[in-house]
């Protein structure tokens, strides 16, 4: 569960059809409408629909004609004394970019000089930006190339205009530049493949969607695979880093209110604030681009050809038909393009098949269940179908062929052997012999030919091919005295175990207490401050000035669109350094909401990160204060969220590693407490300090953070969240961290097996990944 619990989910608007092909770009032109381009060569432009009461739909209002293969990136052009209404710029594999005028549809100029495919176009001062597969940019003026050069070592695949007036371009090479002029004036490093996607993140830096985590070595099981999107500034520090996606993250792109939206081949377009996904949007195929709207709607343009408008506003979503009509799509998608063993889901027979009893001891059929393939056994001895389990999909005709040792096969399978050998890699092509594959991979891999029966059966069972072979009971190898493959007789082998997949693990990202009652703590805060004047401490009370800067500071972080600009007062951290230190413990709690809000805050955060660098740590002094014994549970409970809430931005990350032992030292209470919120608080400081050590390569510090979280897994009466939270905190320090034989030491078995066998559904999902991995060890 996020924190973003204001957070509204976006539900489809209105679907936009026209494109006869994969729709491939979305340009935001103002307030006049939409631009789509499209593999099918056209570039449509869309306007509201008048006719619509609900104003939610859009008509489309003109096709523009030109380019002579598909098109690809688009930008707008801003009305000027040549284009009063404005225009449209789009850039195709035909190697031109294109001026189109937005009123009459016609083109204005054709710009011929890229040797390949323009992948971007930007505006500059009014003139055209365009970037290509032959590695170059050109500058367009009036029609006219006015500068070219060679950008990257690799394609080209995007180029944006920063507000601030700079170029950057993003490459093949798995680097972006920044440019001024013709002059790289910085280069980031840090993505591992093809940065695709570029978008501006209002006032904090550069978001960049790559292909990082998707190898050939992933395509027989996507699920391993993450690609990620990064948060840059301008100097080239990574500012944090977003996974989720499980395959090439194609567009990114970002909106004032902090919400970024990312499109990926896994036909889903994510939404992410702070860091973390907080909706998933599934689509019926690949989602090219996304874009905001100005008015915080989404378009996503996917490979069906239909562009999607999402909402968070009620009043602008769909009606019940549309809805229906879109989950009907979803569906049918997921079932054309759903394969077990190989096999499309919806050639498989129904639960029917089970009543057909079994021929020989150990014959296996896979039976359509829902929309998964679940595989049974004949059990002879109790004349039963038993169930083994879901199967896993093959990899999809789609997908690239995966690459081992730098040849191309249909399917490199990760064959676990067991008994804490290595994952192997076993490369097959469906025309190869099995038997001969397996004879010869057992003695590459110098393991003994008593596996032979098993590896033949994963090759067949994993590739589509098992309906062919089955085994013959007569037949005994003369080398291991089993049973050997022969087509049309049935089966008693058990397939070999592929890797491992887990559903809860690792945790990527921070997660943040974002909302808060403003009005309700400058109302206790005002109730402390009279208390105050009415007593002997009259001299701690605040001025009516001091409560107007209160004021001002709820005021800035109330107004999240712009966060981007709003600046604090060097009084202000002041002041809240006053309160702080003077006064009474029983009345601080108010003060330390607010900090816990200013930390979210870019120049907030900064402002009080050169306080917590100075020789008097104030932060450090607030932790033991607010954890003094015997500690107060408001003071507990907003100092613990707003250790939390550092998390988020980086330049806290050092500190909380260098205090990592005093901090979880003075919350170590909070695991033993009944007040959820409490318990809740804790846990999600514990599972970012996991993430945090597990960047940092800190094994000291993950085995205190690994102890703290067993000690919140195996408590009583506790919240479900914390519990998930710890759990997923001790499952990510084990598969990523440096501490697994630790875990195991400490009866980790133990933990994950009560787990698995809870009532909720997440608890036991977690509880089945943590013993995954002891069973690895």
């Amino acid at each position: 569960m996020d924190m973003d619990i204001d957070f509204k989910q976006y539900q489809l608007s209105c679907e936009l059809r026209g494109h006869e092909d994969d729709v491939r770009g979305i340009c935001v032109c103002g307030n006049a409408g939409i631009a789509t381009s499209s593999r099918d060569r056209t570039v449509r432009f869309w306007a509201r629909d008048e006719s619509d009461n609900s104003k939610r739909k859009y008509a489309p209002e003109k096709i523009f004609l030109g380019h002579t293969s598909f098109v690809g990136p688009l930008a707008y052009v801003p009305p000027n004394d040549e284009l009063p209404e404005g225009g449209i710029v789009s850039g195709g594999m035909d190697t031109t970019a294109i001026l189109w005028n937005l009123s009459t549809g016609e083109k204005v100029q054709t710009l011929k000089g890229h040797q390949l495919q323009v992948t971007g176009v930007a505006l500059d001062d009014g003139d055209i930006v365009s970037s290509s597969v032959d590695c170059t940019l050109k500058r367009w003026r009036k029609g006219q190339p006015v500068e070219s050069w060679e950008a990257h070592k690799s394609p080209i695949q995007a180029v944006i205009k920063l507000p601030s007036g700079e170029l950057v371009t993003g490459s093949s090479d798995t680097t972006l530049k920044l440019w001024k002029g013709r002059t790289c004036i910085h280069t980031f490093v840090g993505h591992s493949d093809t940065v695709r996607g570029l978008a501006a993140m209002h006032g904090l830096g550069i978001l960049s969607a790559s292909h990082d985590g998707y190898h050939a070595s992933s395509v027989s099981n996507p699920a391993l695979s993450n690609s990620s999107i990064r948060l840059w500034e301008l100097t080239g520090q990574l500012v944090m880093e977003m996974v989720g996606h499980t395959s090439i993250v194609y567009s990114v792109d970002s909106h004032v209110s902090g919400l970024c939206v990312s499109g990926s081949e896994d036909c889903s377009a994510k939404i992410w604030k702070g860091g973390v996904c907080v909706q998933s949007i599934e689509h019926p195929g690949c989602v090219w681009d996304a874009k905001f709207l100005e008015n915080g709607d989404i378009a996503t343009a996917c490979s069906d050809g239909v562009v999607r408008i999402w909402t968070s506003h009620h009043d602008r979503a769909a009606d019940a038909a549309d809805l229906e009509l879109y989950m009907s799509q979803i569906s049918q998608y997921k079932l054309s393009r759903k394969r077990v063993g190989g096999l499309k889901l919806e050639d498989l027979p129904g639960l029917e098949a089970l009543q057909i009893p079994g021929t020989s001891d150990g014959q296996t059929k896979v039976i359509r269940e829902g929309d998964n393939g679940v595989a049974y056994a004949w059990n002879l001895a109790e004349q039963k179908w038993d169930k083994i389990g879901e199967v896993v999909d093959g990899p999809e005709d789609s997908m690239r062929r995966p690459v081992f040792n730098g040849v191309e096969y249909d399917y490199v399978f990760d064959v676990d052997i067991g008994d804490g050998e290595p994952i192997r890699k076993l490369p097959y092509n469906r025309s190869d012999n099995p038997y001969d594959t397996a004879d010869k991979w057992l003695l590459k891999e110098n393991l003994p030919l008593s596996y032979r029966q098993q590896i033949v059966e994963f090759i067949l069972q994993n590739s589509g091919q098992s309906s062919g072979f089955t085994l013959d009971s007569s037949f005994r190898d003369p080398f291991t005295g089993a049973n050997a493959y022969i087509p049309g007789q049935p089966s008693n082998m058990s397939a070999v175990s592929s890797k491992p997949i887990f559903k809860h693990i690792p945790k990527k990202g921070m997660l943040v207490f974002d909302t808060a009652q403003f009005d309700g703590i400058l109302k206790k805060i005002s109730e402390f401050n009279s208390t105050l004047q009415s007593e002997d401490t009259k001299d701690l009370s605040l001025s009516e000035l001091e409560i107007s800067r209160l004021a001002a500071v709820v005021k800035i972080l109330k107004d999240t669109s712009h966060y981007h600009t709003s600046k604090f007062a060097d009084v202000d951290v002041a002041l809240f350094l006053k309160l702080l230190k003077s006064w009474p413990l029983a009345m601080i709690f108010p003060v330390i909401d607010i900090l816990r809000m200013t930390v979210l805050h870019p120049d907030g955060a900064s402002k009080l990160f050169k306080q917590a660098n100075d020789e008097n740590d104030f932060l450090m002094e607030l932790v033991k204060r607010a954890s003094a014994n015997p500690p107060l549970a408001p003071n507990l409970l907003t100092s613990i969220r707003l250790v939390t809430n550092l998390f988020r931005n980086s330049c806290y990350h050092d500190w909380l590693q260098k205090h990592r032992s005093e901090i979880l030292d003075a919350f170590s209470s909070c695991s033993a407490s009944t007040n959820k919120n409490l318990q809740l608080s804790y846990a999600t400081m514990i599972l970012n300090y996991a993430v945090l050590l597990i960047e940092k390569k800190d094994q000291e510090g993950q085995s205190q953070v690994l102890s703290a979280a067993l000690e919140i897994a195996e408590g009583e009466n506790l919240d479900i969240d914390s519990k998930f939270r710890a759990l997923v905190a001790i499952g990510s320090l084990m598969l990523d961290g440096l501490v697994r034989r630790i875990a195991l030491d400490f009866d980790v078995e133990n933990v994950a097996k009560a787990a698995k066998a809870s009532k909720e559904a997440k608890i036991a999902e977690i509880g089945a990944d943590i013993e995954l991995l002891t069973k690895q060890s």
